[in-house]
């Protein structure tokens, strides 16, 4: 039988990804290893058929990363991660957005069916979580961003409960014991991201021993202009809030417009808390402090271990957790 590319990793000790690297002639290969793959392909007589490889799993080289929207910024820096770190291991990156329509990712997913990439990475999903089940036994799929009810699929994303109560217990440290929430709250749709900011927003109240009142959460939409109806919303309040947390900075922006059309004085008297750190939060004025996710180290973090389970399935299983931290700017200055 002929040996394949994966004969010569096993053979040598070291994985595809380093052996692809070493037949496209990369210079990221020490010396040492680059002489042990190659003794490896002459003892198994191994001759890399380029023109067949899109014909045989897993030998592609190619992994598809499909992401929800153009919309969210924060996917360009995950991407960009996901991109780099390929590059070094020796795989190629197919990019397609599915805009949030579960049929286009059936159809997208039909792709490692027919052989045409050996991977794919979702920056979230609409597809039915027994469904991916099904397709994790079969194919080699990861998660990135937000998660789904599976433990099964590897998955890697911030912890969003705990980066939730960490920025809603800062505002607390700030003085404000009443703080609103922007959430998202789409119908017929579960977003387990959202649910677990609101479960932390909710712990951190419990443990400052805040009383709880669902009035301060506001669901809506994503975008710009559901910060700008939930800052709406609250001035209508018998008790307006003193502190915001949106659980996206695009949101925190609209409440914050609105909360300076409206004569709030954001960063005193008023503070907000956004979540992402995309580049607009820093040059927004004022400038939004936020819980940053690492979005390019979660990139090359969900790569590595997508290559280390096309490899040896599965390597990596269930939630994994990047580290968040909290970026303090102008719109929760002390006084």
């Amino acid at each position: 039988m002929r040996a394949t590319i994966k004969d010569v990793a096993r053979y040598a000790g070291v994985s595809v990804a380093t052996v692809s690297r070493v037949l496209n002639g990369s210079d990221n290969v020490k010396e040492t290893t680059r002489k042990i793959v190659n003794e490896a392909i002459q003892n198994l007589d191994y001759e890399p058929n380029y023109l067949g490889r899109n014909l045989r799993k897993s030998e592609t080289n190619t992994i598809l990363a499909i992401v929800p929207s153009i919309e969210h910024t924060y996917y360009s820096g995950i991407l960009q991660g996901i991109a780099e770190k390929a590059h070094v291991l020796g795989y190629d990156i197919v990019i397609s957005f599915s805009n949030s329509d579960e049929k286009t990712e059936e159809r997208l997913m039909g792709m490692l069916s027919n052989r045409t990439v050996d991977a794919v990475i979702l920056l979230g999903t609409r597809l039915d979580t027994q469904l991916l089940d099904t397709l994790n036994e079969k194919y080699c799929i990861s998660l990135c961003c937000e998660r789904t009810e599976s433990n099964n699929i590897l998955t890697l994303t911030v912890n969003d409960e705990q980066a939730s109560y960490d920025a809603t217990s800062y505002l607390i440290e700030l003085g404000h014991t009443n703080i609103g929430m922007v959430s998202i709250g789409i119908e017929g749709e579960t977003i387990f991201s959202a649910l677990d900011r609101e479960k932390g927003y909710k712990k951190a109240l419990k443990d400052h021993n805040i009383p709880f009142d669902e009035r301060l959460i506001y669901r809506g939409s994503y975008d710009y202009s559901s910060g700008e109806k939930a800052m709406e919303y609250f001035l209508t309040l018998e008790n307006v809030p003193t502190g915001v947390f949106a659980i996206s900075d695009l949101l925190a922006m609209g409440v914050i417009r609105k909360a300076i059309e409206n004569n709030l004085c954001v960063g005193k008297k008023f503070s907000v808390m956004g979540f992402d750190n995309i580049s607009l939060s820093e040059t927004f004025i004022p400038s939004i402090s936020t819980v940053e996710q690492p979005c390019k180290q979660i990139g090359n973090d969900i790569l590595n271990m997508t290559v280390d389970n096309l490899i040896k399935k599965d390597t990596h299983t269930g939630r994994h957790f990047a580290k968040h931290r909290l970026v303090f700017r102008e719109s929760t200055q002390k006084d």
